[in-house]
């Protein structure tokens, strides 16, 4: 794979690692980073062997989000639309076969906070900081955040966050639900990767399944949810049986 030119990619085993890399802009990311992590997801859920994926960022920050410098650069908001959707980045982190992890440090403002949300678990360092102050610049989150935020930490907090655009610490975050653990920022990579590992050597058919059904619950009512967790059930065990029978036991 060619090198990034906003970003690190890299492989640990069945675990990839996605660096976001523009230190210099607390790693704000631009239409090159979009095309960057459009194309590094993609090879990402093409291998066979990426069973988790940790997205992180270098330098002082995770992600301040979109980068204000390029905000009205395209020629007109009908081919921004345009271009956004034929690079539905977000989509795509969403959908991604492997387990995701952010392992965030310092800022996760904006678009970087919604980042960290896509992925199915978050690790934050003590130092982190989080923040959707779209509403102050008169837009709205545009990274999903009006849709994971609430599934994270309930629609009251998500309203209070998105309108007022307060800051939330690391302990905060995992308070909302927003955050699985909080640990020193000395000890996030390795944090990340010992999950990720863990998640690793899981069946990857168990663990789309597992997501599913658990992503779902938020879409669902009860007796449709548990349906659902039935059949995917079924389907595993299933799955299972006949690979047995193909093995000789």
């Amino acid at each position: 794979m060619r090198p990034f030119a906003t970003l690190r990619y890299a492989k640990r085993g069945a675990v990839a690692i996605i660096t976001l890399d523009r230190p210099e802009k607390l790693n704000a990311y631009n239409v090159a980073m979009r095309d960057d992590l459009y194309e590094a997801l993609g090879a990402a859920d093409a291998d066979p062997d990426v069973r988790a994926l940790v997205l992180r960022g270098r330098g002082r920050a995770f992600s301040t989000g979109g980068d204000v410098s390029e905000f009205g650069t395209a020629p007109s908001p009908l081919v921004a639309r345009m271009v956004r959707w034929r690079r539905d980045v977000w989509g795509r982190l969403l959908g991604l076969q492997a387990a995701t992890i952010a392992a965030v440090h310092g800022f996760a403002v904006g678009g970087g906070m919604e980042m960290a949300l896509l992925c199915d678990v978050c690790l934050a360092a003590d130092d982190a900081r989080f923040a959707l102050p779209e509403t102050g610049l008169g837009m709205i989150p545009g990274v999903g955040g009006t849709q994971t935020l609430p599934r994270h930490a309930g629609v009251a907090r998500a309203l209070d966050l998105v309108l007022t655009g307060r800051w939330l610490d690391a302990s905060d975050a995992r308070a909302a639900g927003m955050v699985l653990r909080v640990v020193p920022r000395r000890h996030l990579e390795s944090a990340a990767l010992a999950l990720a590992r863990r998640l690793a050597r899981l069946e990857p058919s168990l663990v789309v399944a597992a997501r599913r059904a658990v992503r779902a619950a938020h879409d669902l009512t009860l007796a449709d949810g548990i349906a659902l967790e039935r059949r995917l059930g079924a389907a595993i065990h299933m799955a299972a049986a006949r690979g047995g029978a193909r093995s000789g036991h």
